[in-house]
């Protein structure tokens, strides 16, 4: 049976999937997924078959998901499912040449195993029992996503483990240790940090804004896109650290060593830099509008 009988692109269409019945248009079967094998079915092109008096087109699949199929088809949503019925309906998808389905339900799985990577080891409440009981290294541990907010953290060995997206908002970390940590996307707003050692840790997009940063260990750190608006880093060690695009508007770095480190695209404006060690630095890239450079070592800096 040719299209032509059932009129224009928004007729119904009946079909029956593996004894499954099912009402849909062809604008549904046909605008989304161009390429796929039920656009091609009812683009005209073919001639299908109905079944004899009942005005169903058959097809021998199981009908089980494909509801979902037809969901996709009018919306454009990946529904929320288990694995298991991920991967029946993946196989449907590619059965009926639904790539962009078929990328879509991959990714979704792709992000779900991610997910469950990082997954924390332990929660807020072990966190506290630890500190309590005196046991506080966690050195290796994976704790992403934790709230450990307005926690006394204070001497914590957090060196190595994943802390990615953890809240220590407010909290009392000085004299932690967070070497070679993983802390990207961290919230530290706020926090005590004072003598704190994150040598060779990557703090990639964390807020540190209003954090007590003074004499703290940044060596070799991965700073980049970090926000220290406002952040008291007084005699910090930032020597070879990487600062491109970190915001440090008003921060406080009197006496910082600076030595060797990356600022690409820095922002200090309005910063305190006095006697702050930034010789052969390059500041050419640098925004410097308003900042406090008395005594500061700049020889042979790049400006």
């Amino acid at each position: 049976m040719a299209l032509n009988p059932y009129g224009g692109s928004s007729s119904i269409i009946r079909l029956n999937i593996g004894g499954k019945k099912f009402s849909t248009t062809i604008d549904t079967l046909t605008m989304r997924e161009r390429d796929s094998m039920l656009a091609a079915m009812f683009s005209g092109r073919h001639t299908v078959c109905e079944e004899s008096a009942k005005g169903y087109v058959f097809v021998d699949r199981d009908g089980k998901h494909f509801r979902h199929i037809l969901n996709w088809l009018r919306d454009g949503v990946i529904p929320s499912l288990e694995d298991s019925e991920y991967a029946e309906l993946l196989r449907e998808a590619e059965y009926y040449q639904l790539l962009v389905l078929a990328d879509g339900i991959n990714a979704t799985l792709n992000k779900r195993k991610e997910d469950e990577e990082l997954v924390s080891e332990l929660t807020r409440i072990d966190i506290i029992k630890c500190i309590q009981s005196e046991r506080v290294r966690f050195r290796g541990l994976n704790l992403s996503g934790l709230d450990l907010s307005k926690l006394d953290l204070s001497c914590v060995d957090f060196s190595y483990s994943c802390l990615k997206n953890v809240f220590f908002s407010r909290a009392n970390l000085q004299c932690a240790k967070f070497r070679d940590a993983d802390a990207e996307g961290s919230i530290f707003h706020n926090a005590t940090l004072r003598e704190c050692e994150f040598t060779g840790a990557n703090l990639r997009g964390a807020l540190l804004a209003g954090a007590n940063l003074q004499s703290a260990n940044l060596q070799d750190a991965c700073l980049i896109d970090c926000s220290f608006c406002g952040a008291d880093l007084r005699s910090a060690h930032l020597q070879s650290a990487d600062l491109n695009n970190a915001n440090l508007e008003g921060a406080n770095l009197e006496g910082a060593n600076l030595k060797g480190a990356k600022l690409n695209n820095a922002n200090f404006r309005g910063a305190n830099l006095q006697r702050a060690y930034l010789r052969h630095v390059n500041l050419r890239d640098t925004h410097l509008e308003g900042a406090k450079l008395d005594g500061a070592n700049m020889l042979g800096a790049i400006r």
